[in-house]
C-alpha cells in the first residue's frame, strides 16, 4: 500500500530537520523561512505516552553541569532490590517520550527488571534539541554534557537500588554519537554501550567538521583508543544518509581499542524486511566485547522499532532486543 503523500511529506519534513540539527545547529533559523505548510509538519506535537504511563516518570536533574528534565521508567517487577539501569539519549529533534515510544525499550526493560532513565536535551543547549557531541567541550571527562549525564546517572544510582556493576547506556544518531564519548570518558561507570548511527568520540570539534564527518565519515577519531573501552554493540543502516555509515566502522575500531579480538560474521533477513550483517569480536575466552550489525537497506532510523516513534525502520533485525541481550550479557 503506498503511503499517503502528507505522511511522505512529514517524514521528510522531519529529516531535514533531522539532518539540520546535526550537521549544523547554528543554521536551524532555516525552519522560520520555510512555507507555513511545511513549518506546521515541522512542529508535530509529541506522539501519545508510551505504555505504563504511570511508571513512567518525569523528573528533572541539577548538578554541578548544569539541568536537564529527564524522564525515568520503573518496572514492574522493581521492589528495592539492586536492578539494571539504561540510559538512553534521543537524537535531534526528538523527546524521551517519542524515542521511548520508538524504540520501546521500556517495554523491553519490563520484562527484564530494568529501571530506564531518558535524558532530555533543552532548547536552550542546542536549538534541534541534539547533544552537543560535535563540541569539544563536551567531549571531555568532568567537563560539559558527559559530566551533566554521568552526574544525572549516579543521582539514580543514589536514588534507586541500582546494581553498579550493570549500568548501560545507549543512544540514537546524535545520542549515539554522545553514548560513545560517554564510553570513552566514563569507562567506568557504563558496563556496556549501544551505538546507532550514530560517531566515534573525537569525530569532529566544530559544526562544520561535524558535517564533514557526518557525510564523508570520521577522520582521525580512532586515535582516542583506551584499552579498557566498554563493550558495544552497533547498528548502523548501509543507506543512511545522514550519517554515513564509515563511521560505524570507526565506532567499532574506537571500541575495538588495542585489544586482539577475533571476528566472526553472520548474515539473515528479517521476515519481508531488510537483509543484515552481524559481526561478534571474541575474546580468547570467547566472550563477544563487539557486536555490529550493519543493516542493508535501512537508512538513518532505528532497527525494527515502533512507528508510533520518529526515526524508525519496522523492517528491520530487533534493536532494542539485540542491545538489552548484550547488555545483559555484560555486567562490569
Amino acid at each position: 500500500m503506498k503511503r499517503p503523500f502528507s505522511q511522505t511529506l512529514s517524514n521528510l519534513a522531519a529529516t531535514l530537520q533531522h539532518t539540520l540539527g546535526e550537521v549544523a545547529p547554528d543554521l536551524s533559523g532555516l525552519q522560520d523561512r520555510l512555507p507555513a505548510p511545511l513549518r506546521g509538519l515541522l512542529d508535530r506535537p509529541d506522539p501519545a505516552p508510551t505504555p505504563h504511563d504511570d511508571r513512567f516518570l518525569a523528573k528533572t536533574f541539577a548538578g554541578n553541569n548544569g539541568s536537564r528534565p529527564y524522564k525515568l521508567f520503573v518496572p514492574q517487577g522493581y521492589r528495592g532490590s539492586p536492578v539494571p539501569l539504561i540510559v538512553m539519549l534521543h537524537g535531534c529533534t526528538q523527546s524521551p517520550d517519542d524515542f521511548a515510544a520508538g524504540t520501546r525499550m521500556n517495554e523491553a526493560a519490563d520484562t527484564q527488571n530494568c529501571l530506564v532513565a531518558w535524558p532530555q536535551q533543552i532548547q536552550s543547549a542546542n536549538m534541534q534539541k541534539c547533544w552537543n557531541w560535535f563540541r569539544i567541550d563536551d567531549q571531555q571527562r568532568d567537563r560539559g554534557e558527559p559530566a551533566l549525564i554521568a552526574e544525572l546517572t549516579r543521582q539514580i544510582m543514589r536514588d534507586y537500588a541500582v546494581d553498579p556493576r550493570r549500568v548501560y547506556l545507549a543512544g540514537l544518531s546524535a545520542g549515539g554519537a554522545a553514548a560513545m564519548v560517554l564510553g570513552q570518558t566514563y569507562p567506568e561507570l557504563f558496563a556496556a554501550v549501544g551505538v546507532h548511527s550514530g560517531l566515534p568520540c573525537g569525530a569532529a570539534h566544530d559544526a562544520a567538521s561535524a558535517m564533514k564527518a557526518m557525510k564523508q565519515g570520521a577522520v582521525g577519531a580512532t586515535g582516542r583508543i583506551r584499552s579498557n573501552s566498554p563493550p558495544a554493540i552497533i547498528f548502523h543502516g548501509t543507506a543512511d544518509l545522514t550519517v554515513n555509515p564509515a563511521n560505524a566502522d570507526a565506532v567499532v575500531r574506537q571500541a575495538l581499542g588495542d585489544r586482539a579480538l577475533r571476528p566472526r560474521s553472520e548474515t539473515g533477513t528479517v521476515p519481508g524486511g531488510h537483509a543484515w550483517r552481524r559481526t561478534a569480536y571474541r575474546d580468547d575466552d570467547g566472550m563477544v566485547k563487539v557486536e555490529y550489525w550493519q543493516v542493508q537497506g535501512s537508512g538513518h532510523a532505528w532497527s525494527g522499532g515502533s512507528p508510533n516513534g520518529s526515526f524508525t525502520d519496522p523492517r528491520g533485525p530487533d534493536a532494542t532486543g539485540a542491545m538489552m541481550r548484550f547488555f545483559l550479557a555484560h555486567p562490569k
